[in-house]
């Protein structure tokens, strides 16, 4: 497990201000998104031969359909989340998010900003949202597991 502390100051803070897409919002949702779905970085693969990679645990349809999707279409967004790849091109793709903290992150954020919908700025609605855009209504989590990682994981004074 990776101090949850230390990954939002050490990688998911520096991340997402490059992306200039960070925001104390940004960050709790990020890092309550690694709590979650990873139990803050216990696991760099999904569990039981699941096809999710990272701490983010981001399925790699998921990551192809950001590239394919949308950052093909943000070119000046998708140079800036090239710059986190160990090497541009390397023919890694959603694998690279199993050792490049910094890759998944940016990865988490992207898919974030591809919602219209507001950041929540409180934990309930915070959960409610990564439920509904992450782990989507069909998904195994609940946002009560959600809360009880943050709880569990993430600093109680950063989103109440």
């Amino acid at each position: 497990m990776i101090d949850a502390l230390h990954l939002l100051k050490e990688v998911i803070r520096p991340v997402l201000l490059d992306l200039r897409l960070g925001g104390p919002y940004a960050e709790a949702l990020v890092l309550g998104t690694a709590c979650v779905e990873s139990h803050c970085g216990s696991w760099l693969v999904q569990l039981e031969d699941g096809p999710a990679r990272g701490i983010y645990q981001m399925e790699p349809a998921t990551h192809d359909d950001i590239w394919y999707n949308y950052l093909s279409g943000a070119p000046d967004l998708a140079k800036k989340v090239n710059r986190w790849r160990v090497q541009y091109g390397n023919g890694m793709g959603a694998d690279e998010m199993k050792f490049n903290l910094a890759y998944a992150t940016a990865m988490c954020r992207i898919h974030y900003r591809r919602v219209a919908e507001a950041l929540p700025d409180n934990l309930p609605a915070q959960a409610a949202y990564w439920k509904k855009y992450y782990n989507t209504p069909a998904g195994a989590g609940t946002v009560d597991k959600y809360m009880l990682a943050w709880r569990q994981f993430a600093p109680a004074t950063l989103l109440v």
